[in-house]
Order: C-alpha cells, then structure tokens, then sequence
C-alpha cells in the first residue's frame, strides 16, 4: 500500500485493528491505548474523542502533542521493513506503532514495550 493511502486511512479503522491484534493474543485494550499514549503524548480523552470525529491517520501522527523521545530505541521488522532504515518520517512513526502493539501482542512486558 502506498504511504499516502496509509495516511489518508481512518483513525478509528486502524485504532481498532491495532486493539483487536492485541486482544486476540490476551492483552488488553487498556494495554494498547497505554502505547498509543506513551508514544503519541494524546491523553486517554483525546483519543475517546477521536473515536467521534476520527482524522486520518496521517493528521494523527501529525498532530501528536508529544512524539516520545524514547521512540526512537524502536528497532526490529515490520512488514518486512527495519523500522530504524524507513526514511520517511511519517511513515517511519507509523511504523513505531504497529512495532510496539506487534510486541504487546507477543506477550511482552509493558516496562520492556514502553522502553523503560
């Protein structure tokens, strides 16, 4: 999929896709959103607001109030891509995301998932 269709996807379409992956492995929707926060700096009721009026997922990441600093420790493979390599930005944060539910998913431990 080119990033541009990437970015011009539903929020909430991709929010939930993010959550469901997190629940069909036992973790928790709590647990997702508390990624979601860490490394977008939106507050739990931004983002239940944005399940109302949802932006694209481009303006998303665009208008986060605080990307974490610590992202960017985010290494390893999505979709066949080493996150660290993707040059693009808005991508590459895209990419941070999916990374960090992919190990919610594999049972990781928040602390670890979180980079503390």
């Amino acid at each position: 999929m080119s990033p541009e269709k990437v970015y011009q996807m539903d929020f909430k379409k991709v929010y939930l896709a993010l959550v469901n992956k997190a629940l069909k492995k036992g973790r928790t929707q709590e647990e997702a959103d508390q990624i979601i926060r860490w490394l977008t700096g939106y507050t739990q009721e931004q983002l239940t607001d944005m399940m109302e009026h949802p932006p694209t997922y481009g303006d998303f990441f665009r208008n986060a109030p605080c990307l974490n600093e610590k992202r960017l420790l985010i290494q390893g493979v999505v979709c066949g891509v080493r996150v660290e390599s993707i040059e693009e930005p808005l991508m590459r944060e895209i990419r941070y995301l999916d990374k960090l539910i992919d190990e919610l998913s594999k049972g990781k431990p928040m602390d670890s998932i979180l980079r503390k």
